[in-house]
């Protein structure tokens, strides 16, 4: 099941958890132990025999379908083909939804009655959320690696954006120094921190303070979501802004608080041969004790 590939090509950490040729090995004996099962079930005995929960004790199933996706395209592995999908996080036979009508709307916040923010839940809300992000964010589509909770902006007379909070980035110079981190602090605590990797308002709503009203509506529930999803709550939330794009005007009427910027290595962090687009880090704690928390 394992094409042939240089051990240098193995990652020694997968997701911000330690792999290598040991994790590999196991996880080529589930995929030859297991023929003519889903990805999905193929994905839940991955996360089983590697022992990958989320801090909340669960398998982490999502995780472990996103790790054997990354596999896959490096070529250290070969899955099934997808049952569902095209294997690039799109579905072969959409869901039917109800797309908005792009017809451009001027009102202010407050003249959007029933102005609120929805949980992603089920597969109708999915397809949106994920439909909303492919089409009009810069960025697109892709799936969102371990705990995470989507939301669907709305009011009464329809749909509005889509934003999404998931794992935060695995090392930030300059966010370590903010928080007072350590290398065995960071992984030990990682967890407790969020990213909003995600934030869009559909390109036809004009409404002044908008995008930072739907930050602070999301920021008051977002640590219960994750709590009643996954059995813990997060401490403290960070973004990116691309400071080319953006000036992040945003985030600092949200009363978020701008603490460096990165170094264009990317989420991970660790591929310092890969510029990326530099962008200014922005976040904003959920509890008062946030750095006694992560640091202890």
């Amino acid at each position: 099941m394992v094409a042939n590939a240089p051990k240098s090509a193995i990652p020694g950490f997968l997701l911000g958890r330690p792999f290598g040729e040991v994790g590999l090995r196991q996880v080529c004996e589930v995929l030859t132990s297991s023929p003519g099962i889903s990805r999905a079930e193929l994905a839940r005995r991955v996360s089983h025999r590697l022992e990958w929960r989320t801090p909340g004790g669960s398998f982490s199933l999502m995780s472990s379908r996103v790790a054997l996706l990354r596999l896959h395209r490096q070529g250290l592995i070969e899955l099934p083909a997808p049952r569902n999908g095209n294997g690039n996080g799109r579905s072969l036979n959409p869901v039917q939804v109800d797309w908005p009508t792009e017809e451009p709307l001027y009102r202010r916040v407050d003249q959007l009655p029933g102005l609120s923010i929805l949980p992603v839940c089920g597969a109708r809300e999915s397809a949106l959320y994920n439909g909303f992000i492919d089409r009009w964010h810069y960025l697109g589509f892709s799936p969102l690696a371990g705990a995470q909770v989507r939301y669907l902006v709305r009011w009464e007379g329809g749909w509005l954006g889509a934003l999404g909070y998931g794992a935060a980035a695995w090392q930030v110079r300059d966010r370590e120094r903010f928080i007072g981190w350590d290398t065995p602090r960071r992984k030990a605590r990682l967890h407790l921190l969020v990213n909003n990797s995600r934030f869009l308002l559909l390109p036809w709503v004009h409404s002044p303070h908008l995008a930072s009203k739907v930050l602070a509506m999301s920021l008051r529930r977002v640590g219960a979501d994750f709590r009643e999803r996954y059995g813990y709550s997060p401490v403290l939330v960070e973004s990116f802004v691309e400071e080319s794009r953006f000036a992040g005007t945003s985030y600092r009427a949200a009363n978020w608080r701008h603490i460096g910027r990165t170094q264009g290595r990317g989420k991970k962090g660790q591929w310092r041969d890969q510029r990326l687009p530099c962008k200014t880090i922005w976040v904003y704690p959920l509890h008062s004790r946030f750095r006694q928390i992560l640091t202890a």
